[in-house]
């Protein structure tokens, strides 16, 4: 299988059309693998042809890091790893912390457990409201002097955020929940990216799996799984957005594919710039996501869906009212 590069807007940053995102190996959803299974499904993703890794200090927290800095040693220069700042973590401490001092102390942490002298790309995780996006912007700035950053990011932030960061320095990608059931970026995200030339990675591009077609209205979800708490996927939500995957596994028929490549394929004709983030546990389902590239969807297609999905209510929304105030808008 050949999977096409992308450009991340017009930073210079060139990665695979679908890039892997390694959080759920050790954070979120369910038990963690081992170090060495970890370790497995991500080679399997580099000898796949996938170029791009998304992780953060806080997945684990930072032990999924360890895992992709030893999965990844081998082909350190092929690839582009994506890490990330912003909260405030160890014991008794919680919520955000993107005070300058924090970022570089958190840069040179997430380098050690990388095992690697830069970072690819450095998200700042969630917008922090007490410190200034410019002076974020500016910390970044001195790490990419230094030569320990490449390119910096953003992930959930608003439009305001984002022009006022760019300004200082150029944000090479926006990081933030886009798929077939959640929209909302289109609105006014979208054409802002567009116009500053800042490229898109959706995260959770498969509804956290619920776009597989795998869970169904009877699924139970442990009280460790993030799931659990998600207004979206509760089982009276569920039972209602049934609606939504019957339509999508049906289409997917049409195309002689699954529900997850249709969903990871319409993200990826939205626009030339957009690198979607599917993670997994399994590499079966690493070869099936990646599929996805081999989906052409023509005018018709994505007209039918566009008729069909303008007409299906998705109920429920997608973050607990706790996590939905650390999303700036």
């Amino acid at each position: 299988m050949v999977i096409q590069t992308r450009a991340l807007g017009e930073s210079g940053l060139e990665v695979s059309a679908l890039g892997f995102g390694c959080m759920g190996i050790s954070h979120a959803y369910g038990p963690a693998l081992s170090g060495d299974e970890g370790i497995r499904v991500i080679r399997a993703a580099v000898d796949a042809g996938v170029t791009f890794f998304d992780t953060a200090e806080v997945y684990g927290p930072f032990t999924n890091e360890e895992v992709v800095g030893a999965a990844l040693a081998p082909v350190r220069d092929q690839v582009a790893i994506a890490t990330k700042f912003g909260f405030r973590i160890g014991a008794g401490q919680q919520g955000l912390d993107s005070r300058p001092s924090h970022i570089n102390e958190v840069a040179d942490a997430s380098l050690r457990r990388l095992g690697t002298d830069r970072i690819d790309l450095f998200y700042q995780h969630r917008v922090d409201p007490d410190v200034p996006i410019e002076d974020v912007a500016g910390a970044v700035q001195d790490l990419i002097a230094a030569g320990k950053v490449k390119h910096f990011g953003l992930s959930e932030a608003g439009v305001a955020t984002i022009r006022r960061a760019h300004a200082v320095l150029p944000v090479a990608a926006l990081q933030s929940e886009y798929s077939l059931w959640w929209r909302e970026p289109e609105q006014e995200i979208l054409p802002v990216l567009e116009e500053l030339g800042i490229g898109f990675v959706p995260f959770s591009p498969l509804g956290r799996g619920f776009l597989t077609g795998t869970i169904t209205a009877t699924t139970t979800f442990a009280p460790t799984d993030f799931r659990h708490g998600v207004p979206r996927l509760s089982e009276e939500n569920r039972k209602a957005n049934m609606l939504f995957v019957e339509w999508l596994t049906a289409f997917a028929a049409r195309k002689a594919a699954t529900p997850a490549q249709v969903a990871l394929a319409w993200l990826l004709a939205r626009k030339a710039w957009i690198v979607p983030i599917p993670g997994t546990t399994k590499t079966t389902r690493l070869q099936e996501n990646l599929g996805a590239v081999q989906v052409e969807l023509t005018h018709e297609d994505l007209r039918d869906i566009e008729q069909a999905l303008a007409g299906i209510e998705v109920r429920g929304d997608r973050y607990s009212e706790s996590l939905q105030k650390m999303v700036d808008r």
